[in-house]
């Protein structure tokens, strides 16, 4: 080599020099994310960008910001200001209503109307963007209300104070105490959010009125006066007296009140409820306690008498589960849409009341039976479940809808026309979608995230899947050094049955070292870990201790949701036996893998996952050396009727069942670490199963540990949430 080659070669490591030291500084520069910015509640918490109060007015797209409200013209992507903050408060202020401080909870209910519905200390205000005032108003007496229910046609207003109903500033019940008019009833089960139904026009009113004198109090301590004070919350545990509900129809203009003639409400359970277009009567879903028999009924809304049972009888030999109320076709109000899990996964049925036909029993194909009494036609099958009814296009008759037809992991948006049947998938078909439909049908917005994209917004055209783009937006995470996530799958315990799973691996990861490994649990029915959502719904607790040197696990075994019902029912009267299994499966998988200290898993659960914890330590002591177990589930038959009695039936029905699950008795078990968090007014899962637990292990001499945190519910929300996660890491950082 002459010295020109060796001067060329010094001059190009020279020139080399300082582009490895940029490197090299930004890799430095590079820090891990903290909790605080990790987890919500925390003072630099980075949330993923968003557009606030995103919705339709019509077939027009509404962006309320916090200073100013946009609309977006889908078919030209034309923007065009209607108003700011500043004109509604000064509009507010002449009409002496408190002034707003953003615009993003604005509602728009008039189509063609230049008025918004705010959201102002009243109950309701009206402002006119075209005319800058307060067009109409709430000057109810300001009592302390709830459950605001503001019909916008006949603009009739129902409220709750206290456990009374309220209408238009009239008092429409006087109930004594342990009887509740007008709130959500059955502990929000069988998809019941509220406790108020206004009829199409809004002159009738359907609400619920719930007897609990016959439920049990369960006291609940508050801690924060000078002597502590008992509050009484009506809890009925399995097995015990539940309470008893009604259907009431009150009437604003005569000021009556009727209820339906159901016959005596004890141990039944009225769901879904709907009216029909013309308002005269009023349809629910009737489910025994037992809840493996539920039937369609129809009842005048004039007399209270039933119509008929509509001949959609469902029965099963482990549970019938109705979520959904039905829907009737916006052009033929002689057809509606019901959904049914009959066939083994949630589908769609057009039901036709004008082709009556003698009720036969049929026998369902994921077991048990049903009877119909009228023609029905289904729209959707498949091994794959729909999720969610968006609307309906009118003019194409067809009915939009979300779905797991790509992946169990997905959620995705189809269309199906009622009289074809041809099923049209809408948008793309990644990730998670969670769409809103305008008032024809002809537009989507179209929110997403897919484990690159932590929130994508669109506008979709429904018949040919046009995109204008709303957002694409930034990951939160940007300049932090952040783990990697990983999915795949993995065989239950039944030998068949695929299990996804995922792996949330260090940024550092070094394939040659030895790595603890902590699994995250949770379980249970309607829930599911691993989607492919953004980073694969990794939870920031999970991003945060992968950093920190662990290898963070999670699986949805048999019993989660979006699977089938087969695959979740699987855990009938035996809740944490079949899931424990196949989360030892999910153990077995990480000690095979090359970088994981098998002498050294951990894991960590809420609620059910709480209930997992703890059952994992005591039934696989020899494996699971750590647990943090929060709001745990430790008896059943102290957990409540309408979820408890579902998967398990009752303590007295199934005693060889709770026993089983009932962690207190294999409270000598204990060999590892484990601390129990629970919040001292869990009115979900109440205190009295960790204590009970504490007591057990007291008995056998084994020694968990205990954290409460108090003023709490059934989770640790707001500032003190950094404060459970400091908690929980600490726990594993000590002991694991």
């Amino acid at each position: 080599m002459n010295t020109r080659t060796i001067n060329k070669g010094i001059f190009a490591l020279l020139l080399a020099v300082p582009t490895l030291f940029t490197t090299n500084v930004m890799a430095q520069e590079l820090k891990k994310p903290t909790l605080e910015d990790l987890i919500p509640g925390g003072e630099t918490y980075r949330t993923t960008e968003n557009l606030q109060g995103l919705q339709w007015w019509g077939d027009v797209c509404i962006i309320s910001g916090k200073d100013e409200v946009k609309a977006i013209n889908p078919k030209s992507g034309k923007e065009t200001i209607l108003f700011t903050l500043e004109t509604v408060n000064r509009a507010l202020k002449a009409a002496e209503l408190t002034e707003l401080t953003q615009l993003y909870s604005l509602k728009f209910p008039w189509v063609g109307r230049t008025e918004t519905l705010l959201p102002v200390s009243q109950r309701y205000a009206v402002y006119n963007w075209h005319t800058h005032t307060v067009t109409s108003r709430d000057d109810l007496p300001k009592e302390p209300a709830a459950n605001y229910d503001y019909h916008t046609v006949s603009h009739n207003l129902a409220y709750t104070v206290k456990n009374n109903l309220y209408v238009n500033g009239l008092r429409v019940t006087d109930e004594p105490e342990g009887i509740v008019c007008g709130q959500s009833v059955h502990r929000n089960e069988f998809g019941i959010s509220k406790g108020t139904f206004w009829s199409p026009s809004g002159s009738l009113l359907a609400f619920y009125q719930m007897d609990e004198s016959m439920v049990t109090c369960y006291p609940l301590v508050d801690v924060t006066t000078r002597i502590a004070e008992v509050n009484h919350v009506r809890y009925p545990m399995a097995g015990m007296s539940s309470h008893q509900v009604k259907v009431g129809i009150y009437n604003p203009t005569t000021q009556n009140i009727l209820y339906l003639h159901t016959g005596d409400p004890t141990d039944r359970y009225f769901t879904n409820i709907t009216w029909a277009p013309d308002g005269q009567s009023l349809y629910l879903i009737e489910l025994n306690r037992d809840q493996n028999h539920s039937k369609l009924c129809q009842y005048n809304a004039t007399t209270g008498e039933q119509i008929n049972t509509v001949y959609l009888e469902e029965s099963h030999p482990k549970y019938v589960e109705p979520q959904h109320p039905i829907l009737f076709l916006p052009w033929d109000d002689t057809k509606f849409i019901y959904q049914s899990q009959r066939d083994g996964y949630n589908h769609l049925y057009l039901i036709d009341t004008k082709a009556q036909m003698y009720p036969d029993k049929h026998a369902a194909p994921a077991g048990g039976s049903y009877r119909q009494g009228y023609k029905v036609k289904q729209l959707t099958q498949g091994d794959w479940l729909v999720q969610k009814v968006l609307g309906f296009n009118e003019k194409k008759k067809e009915i939009l809808f979300t779905a797991t037809k790509e992946s169990p992991l997905q959620s995705n948006t189809y269309r199906v026309n009622v009289n074809s049947g041809k099923l049209t998938a809408v948008g793309n078909n990644e990730g998670v979608h969670n769409p809103l439909l305008s008032a024809s049908g002809t537009y989507l917005i179209d929110r997403y995230s897919t484990p690159r994209i932590p929130r994508n917004i669109d506008i979709v055209f429904t018949m040919d899947s046009k995109i204008a783009n709303l957002l694409v937006a930034k990951n939160p995470h940007e300049g932090l050094e952040m783990p990697s996530v990983e999915v795949g799958t993995l065989k239950a315990a039944d030998g068949k049955t695929d299990l996804y799973y995922r792996i949330v691996k260090p940024a550092d990861f070094d394939p040659t070292k030895k790595y603890p490994a902590i699994v995250y649990v949770y379980g249970g029915p309607h829930a599911q870990m691993i989607s492919n959502g953004w980073m694969n719904d990794a939870r920031g607790w999970d991003l945060y201790m992968a950093n920190k040197g662990y290898i963070l696990f999670s699986l949805d075994n048999r019993g989660s949701s979006n699977r089938g019902l087969e695959f979740e029912n699987v855990t009938f009267r035996q809740l944490g036996i079949e899931e424990g299994k196949d989360q030892v499966k999910g153990v077995e998988f990480l000690k095979n893998l090359p970088y994981v200290d098998g002498n050294r898993i951990g894991v960590h659960g809420w609620s059910y996952g709480g209930h997992m914890t703890t059952a994992l330590m005591l039934r696989y002591p020899e494996i699971f050396k750590v647990g943090v177990a929060g709001g745990p589930v430790i008896d059943w038959s102290y957990y409540e009727i309408m979820y408890g009695e579902r998967y398990m039936d009752t303590p007295q029905s199934n005693p060889e069942g709770y026993q089983q699950s009932n962690l207190k008795n294999m409270a000598g078990n204990l060999k590892g670490h484990l601390l129990l968090i629970h919040d001292d007014h869990d009115d979900t899962c109440v205190p009295q199963h960790t204590l009970s637990f504490m007591k057990a292990c007291v008995d056998a001499r084994t020694y968990p540990d205990l954290f409460i945190y108090p003023m709490h519910k059934h989770n640790v929300m707001g500032r003190d949430r950094v404060h459970l996660h400091e908690k929980i890491t600490r726990y594993f950082e000590d002991y694991l």
